[in-house]
């Protein structure tokens, strides 16, 4: 294969002889004028929308849980009723095969 090897400096001159022939010089371009879209008079006292989405409100409440060992919620209790559920908790380990805990639960509100 025959490969042709032209370095920089070989490029460079053969771009200026181009350019005094006026060979390599590039046409210009007509300037194209950008069409304005006419704008529409503001009311006076009209609010711009806004286009914040809201968030929505999740409302959560906090309950004791008790647990089985593979993180099996066994029962459900409100949040005063520590005492009934740690009670739960041991009534449950002392009669099943796994022991089990008391952990808090926070559950979205309807």
């Amino acid at each position: 294969m025959a490969r042709k090897t032209l370095n920089r400096k070989a490029l460079r001159e053969e771009n200026d002889a181009a350019e005094k022939l006026g060979e390599g010089a590039p046409a210009k371009a007509a300037k194209v004028k950008k069409v304005k879209t006419p704008k529409v008079p503001k009311v006076p006292g009209a609010k711009p929308k806004s286009r914040k989405k809201v968030p929505a409100e999740i409302r959560r409440k906090l309950y004791w849980g008790v647990f089985n060992q593979s993180m099996k919620r066994v029962a459900l209790f409100d949040f005063t009723q520590k005492k009934q559920a740690e009670q739960k908790a041991a009534d449950l380990s002392a009669s099943g095969k796994s022991p089990h805990f008391v952990q808090k639960v926070k559950e979205d509100i309807a």
